[in-house]
């Protein structure tokens, strides 16, 4: 019975289906869930509509199968044609026809080239139009020029290590004089998924094994002051006031914002919901599942976009063109933003350290983290301090200054222990304990100096017979007073055992403990 399954080892899904009386399993590249499910089960309808009507070739479908040359014998009833040739708009480079290749190498796997173009064309149907065409680019012009003529299974770990230092070598964006490691890290994903697949479609052992992604450094946070932003809503063009608030209070992404309808601004609820974006001028849903979200207006948000609403109200978009079109932040950053800062003295900084801003002015004003992760569209809490806490003050302080304060509050106000002055001379006279030494201040270095003496100490003759507790008079005048049992361990003694005074037997030399030592 036809089928979409999972395999138990990856986790990935499988097209389980007969045709001509064999049995055909075709695995993906997409993981279990019911998204993917529905979109395969979409294919796999389609499959069996065309071998229904005899118009199915499973070649247009499984181009790198194990099985696709026996099949096309099958189909024809004698060896297989070789493959039409079908130039696809996004390929810069023509995939070689599988059939026309040696047949020790159709056993051992497919060209990187088709497997890549096979591993794209089966990815595509769940990546944004954005990774799509970045993911394009990748293999256009690194991958496949790299490794293209090359069987899957003859590319091995040494060549992909020297590959990723010939990125390295490469001159950067923006005048760098190489490329970031995380773009390296970019194109290094691709090569991995890729061939970490093709190990497991045609069992060989997979080269792209143990090689960790290159160290990426901490996120570039260059958040502006509170001064700073009223200096660049107080300056800014009128038109663009509105923008700037928004932006620098709601913690929007700039795509998020660009793509803010009004059916998404809710006055009465007073929030914004995040439902699309725009991307390289195409409509696209957010960026995570999380970052679909509803964001709290504040009285200055609300304020601005009940302006901004006279303006544009009757249109789509919040903030749009004269034409009721997006704007565009490429021309709104070159034309506005960075004027706006050479004119104020600010540091060239990229728009979107206004969603940087917002997370630090939160942070530092006491609001919840778990609050602001919701705000921004964070999953925890975790990357809020990882990425921010360093520029809140109350995050960063480690001298324990705050402890100290808190100590200082709470012990001030505690009075000193009342005690009986008969019992304290007794004990004293016994314990080496001076009198006058004894205060709040002083406990913790008494009670462990004094203990120590008393573990060091013969041990107390027990009394010949048991006689009932007999409490000192006048050693607990209020409870505050138990903090002399602590300092005085012989009063607690001397309370358990049924003496009245400490016994003198075995006294410790007053020459080897002289008063006030033990302080």
């Amino acid at each position: 019975m036809p089928n979409i399954r999972v395999r138990k080892e990856t986790g990935l899904l499988y097209f389980d289906f007969q045709y001509l009386k064999v049995r055909c399993r075709e695995q993906s590249l997409l993981e279990d869930s019911k998204p993917n499910r529905k979109k395969m089960q979409k294919v796999l309808d389609e499959i069996l509509g065309k071998i229904k009507s005899h118009t199915f070739s499973y070649r247009d479908y499984f181009p790198s199968s194990k099985q696709l040359l026996a099949i096309e014998l099958l189909e024809n009833g004698s060896p297989p044609e070789p493959m039409p040739v079908r130039i696809d708009p996004y390929f810069k480079t023509q995939p070689a026809p599988i059939s026309a290749l040696p047949a020790q190498v159709q056993a051992n796997g497919p060209l990187f080239a088709d497997f890549a173009n096979q591993w794209y064309s089966e990815m595509e149907v769940g990546w944004k139009r954005s990774h799509r065409t970045t993911t394009r680019g990748v293999l256009d012009n690194s991958l496949i020029p790299q490794f293209g003529q090359r069987t899957v299974n003859e590319i091995k770990k040494g060549e992909i290590l020297a590959f990723r230092s010939s990125l390295a070598k490469l001159p950067g964006i923006k005048n760098k004089e190489s490329l970031s490691a995380s773009r390296i890290n970019h194109i290094m994903t691709p090569l991995r998924m890729i061939l970490t697949e093709a190990a497991d479609r045609y069992e060989f052992a997979p080269a792209f094994i143990n090689i960790k992604p290159l160290r990426v450094g901490k996120t570039d946070v260059q958040p502006f002051t509170m001064q700073e932003v009223q200096d660049i809503i107080r300056t800014v063009r009128a038109d663009f006031k509105n923008y700037y608030i928004v932006r620098f209070f709601t913690g929007t992404r700039t795509s998020e914002i660009d793509g803010l309808k009004w059916q998404y601004v809710d006055f009465e609820r007073r929030t914004i919901s995040i439902k699309e974006t725009i991307v390289n001028d195409y409509e696209e849903t957010p960026k995570t599942g999380e970052s679909e979200r509803d964001i709290q207006m504040s009285q200055m948000v609300f304020d601005a976009l009940l302006a901004q609403h006279k303006v544009t109200g009757q249109g789509v978009y919040v903030f749009a063109t004269s034409a009721g079109t997006p704007i565009s932040h490429r021309n709104i950053s070159k034309r506005v933003w960075y004027p706006l800062l050479r004119l104020l003295g600010l540091k060239k900084r990229v728009p979107y350290q206004t969603r940087h801003t917002y997370a630090t002015l939160m942070l530092a004003s006491g609001e919840a983290p778990e609050w602001i992760a919701r705000q921004m569209g964070h999953t925890t809490t975790e990357m809020l301090f990882r990425v921010y806490s360093r520029f809140i003050p109350n995050l960063t302080r480690q001298d324990g200054s705050a402890f100290e304060r808190l100590m200082a509050a709470q012990m001030q106000d505690q009075p000193h222990p009342i005690i009986d002055p008969q019992s304290l001379n007794e004990v004293s006279a016994h314990s080496g304990i001076n009198p006058n030494n004894i205060g709040v201040n002083h406990l913790p270095k008494t009670q462990s100096r004094v203990t120590k003496e008393i573990e060091q100490a013969p041990e107390l003759p027990e009394p010949e017979t048991p006689k009932p507790p007999v409490a000192l008079p006048n050693t607990r005048i209020n409870p505050s007073a138990d903090a002399a049992l602590i300092a005085n361990p012989w009063l607690e003694i001397a309370k358990h055992s049924g003496l009245s005074v400490p016994p003198k037997a075995d006294p410790i030399p007053p020459s080897d403990h002289p008063v006030g030592d033990l302080l």
